[in-house]
């Protein structure tokens, strides 16, 4: 997975699989069929990982928004760090694979489809728990908040400092949990 997320796909060579992996590329083509096959089981892996790790930050103890909170300011520190490693596997093959192989393409906008449904699902359970106003459309902020925050991860590859990265995090948290204030209409006085 890190070799793909710090190279990407096509320039992710043989040796680069083997230093990764620790396996001879013979092993690979046996274990895997082809860099291909090894792009697909990484794929995989990083779906339970990323699944994972997003359970963990949502036990259903805290409040829902804290919860969220805490999960987008981790997003936060992965943008900073700079490591390959907790760059968006997902995002990566999508950009430069979606359009040449359909089957990355589907596995990738399926694993990305449930990552924003578990988004929306989250909106509705601070419904449930008096956070969020029952007015707000639990899939539209989820899709923004998808929206931000592969714009955070795409934004940080310009190397921004890290209070402007956390300060357009805090605004996209800011929009998604609160109502907007009621416009003022302004009166026509003739």
């Amino acid at each position: 997975m890190t070799a793909f997320m710090h190279k990407g796909y096509g320039k992710t060579s043989m040796q680069d699989l083997k230093k990764a992996t620790g396996l001879h590329p013979g092993s690979i083509y046996c274990a895997f069929d082809s860099k291909r096959g090894l792009l697909l089981a990484a794929l995989g892996q990083y779906k339970k990982d990323r699944n994972s790790e997003f359970n963990d930050f949502f036990p259903g103890k805290a409040a829902v928004l804290t919860e969220l909170k805490h999960y987008l300011d981790h997003i936060v520190q992965e943008c900073l760090s700079c490591d390959a490693s907790k760059a968006c596997l997902l995002t990566k093959a999508l950009n430069e694979l979606a359009d040449q192989d359909d089957e990355i393409q589907g596995i990738v906008t399926e694993n990305l489809a449930g990552w924003q449904q578990s988004i929306t699902m989250l909106f509705e359970q601070a419904k449930v728990k008096g956070e969020l106003s029952t007015q707000r459309d639990s899939e539209h902020l989820a899709r923004y908040f998808v929206m931000g925050v592969y714009g955070l991860r795409t934004f940080a590859q310009t190397h921004p400092k890290a209070h402007v990265l956390q300060q357009l995090a805090d605004q996209l948290y800011h929009d998604v949990c609160y109502e907007p204030a009621p416009k003022i209409a302004e009166q026509v006085v003739n």
